[in-house]
């Protein structure tokens, strides 16, 4: 399938709209990654206040910044990953890592666009951690992979597939939602909000990881698996 390209107008309507600032709430219950998460949602009313955010942690300096560079080519290398979305091939990616939104923040994620309906595909074998609606984000949900190296966020969903639930087992391919326009998304400019998140064991909000500029590690054009 080739992707459609949108108008001007959808995209300036984008970069507003759609970017890290997307922070999705937090999920009930998640399964764990790693064992110790913490399940309790930020400010969630029926949880007790929590406790001060801890301060930013530091930029890792170039020598650690590189080392992990160096390790997510490789595990990517052994772990191919697929295009999220059905029909569209790594080249048809486009940049837009560092694209400056709204608020002076920069996206730090993956804008695939489709038609609405499109399916959203396991980019790797996981584990379904959390599917919620929220603001922003819309129609969401978080897999982690098999090795609970990465947590891949899908926002702005239509619609979920029908098997989906919290905990389920999916393989590369299946078709875990359809492409839309939910959240604060363009309503004429349906796409995929995709992002990875590196997974920190020693921290306990997994869904606030560091997020990675994924698109050059796509082998895999977006292919249902039931096909």
């Amino acid at each position: 399938m080739r992707v459609k390209r949108s108008a001007p107008i959808a995209l300036a309507a984008i970069a507003i709209a759609c970017g890290p600032s997307i922070t999705p709430l937090t999920p009930r219950e998640p399964v764990p990654v790693p064992a110790a998460v913490d399940s309790r949602e930020p400010g969630e009313t029926s949880a007790p206040a929590p406790a001060p955010a801890p301060a930013p942690a530091p930029a890792p300096t170039p020598a650690v910044a590189a080392a992990e560079a160096r390790a997510d080519a490789e595990y990517f290398d052994e772990n191919p990953l697929m295009v999220p979305v059905a029909g569209v091939a790594p080249s048809a990616l486009r940049d837009s890592f560092n694209a400056a939104r709204s608020g002076r923040r920069a996206h730090r994620a993956l804008d695939i666009p489709a038609r609405r309906g499109t399916p959203a595909l396991a980019a790797m074998d996981g584990t379904i951690l959390s599917l919620r609606q929220n603001t922003l984000g819309g129609t969401t949900l978080y897999l982690a992979d098999s090795q609970r190296r990465f947590v891949y966020y899908y926002a702005h969903l239509d619609r979920y597939h029908d098997r989906m639930s919290e905990g389920v087992q999916v393989r590369q391919g299946d078709v875990l939602g359809y492409v839309g326009t939910s959240g604060n998304a363009p309503r004429d400019f349906p796409h995929l909000h995709f992002q990875a998140l590196r997974v920190d064991s020693g921290k306990r909000d997994w869904w606030n990881g560091p997020p990675v500029d994924i698109r050059p590690h796509f082998q895999l054009a977006g292919r249902d698996r039931a096909l």
